[in-house]
């Protein structure tokens, strides 16, 4: 996903700054913040500290209120994702087993997946980029609470995402999508070389997953609605 103009100025300071604010308690609601505490707490002047929060706001990481006596400020969704990519890179630094895991349980789609998987401009990528045909059809699975939240660190994992580019067929546009690797764990059982695959555009919301592999995911794993599965991120 290409920066817009405002994230690409947030730079280490900023980013400092958004961390003093999630810390001061912007990540679980609005906080009440003065621009000379914030100062403090970054050894940096009030108007420093004012500059910063408002290229955060202008890059859409926190939302602001002002107020007469100082602002209530919280992160918003792009901000958290912000600090949770921030978070993959220090795991990865100081931690042997770094690569994130999601859990959830398998759920029936609504067959879309089916459909948009075989078509002919998503195939060729898939099979090019990824080195296989998928199975006609993806894995769907609803994400437990604290992994929905996790999920932004799909973003953090750029040595295992594979773009598929997004392609015209007539007057019909089809969008991008990323695929992540992926192995994917079901009591004893586990299958390697699958992919998490996220479309730009989607009806999904945060909680729902979708994985495509080369065999059929429920019949390998003997998968029914409702089993617990673990998926871990950057590993294929």
């Amino acid at each position: 996903m290409a920066e817009t103009a405002a994230a690409s100025t947030v730079g280490p300071d900023e980013l400092a700054a958004l961390k003093q604010v999630a810390l001061d308690g912007g990540l679980d609601g609005r906080t009440k913040l003065s621009c000379a505490v914030l100062g403090d707490a970054l050894d940096a002047s009030a108007q420093t500290a004012s500059r910063r929060l408002q290229r955060l706001d202008d890059a859409g990481l926190i939302d602001r209120e002002v107020l007469a006596d100082g602002q209530r400020v919280t992160l918003s969704d792009d901000g958290v994702a912000r600090l949770r990519r921030e978070y993959v890179d220090y795991r990865r630094l100081f931690e042997t087993d770094a690569a994130p895991s999601l859990d959830g349980r398998v759920t029936s789609g609504m067959g879309e997946g089916r459909h948009y998987i075989s078509l002919s401009g998503y195939m060729a990528q898939f099979r090019d980029r990824l080195g296989y045909e998928p199975f006609a059809g993806t894995l769907n699975v609803e994400l437990t609470t604290e992994s929905a939240r996790s999920r932004g660190e799909l973003e953090a994992l750029s040595a295992s995402a594979t773009p598929i580019d997004g392609w015209e067929d007539g007057d019909r546009t089809f969008g991008p999508a990323t695929c992540y690797a992926a192995r994917v764990e079901h009591e004893d059982d586990a299958y390697d070389g699958a992919h998490v695959i996220v479309p730009e555009r989607t009806h999904h919301d945060e909680t729902q997953l979708e994985l495509i592999a080369p065999v059929k995911l429920r019949d390998v794993l003997d998968l029914e609605d409702g089993d617990r599965l673990t998926i871990h991120l950057g590993e294929a």
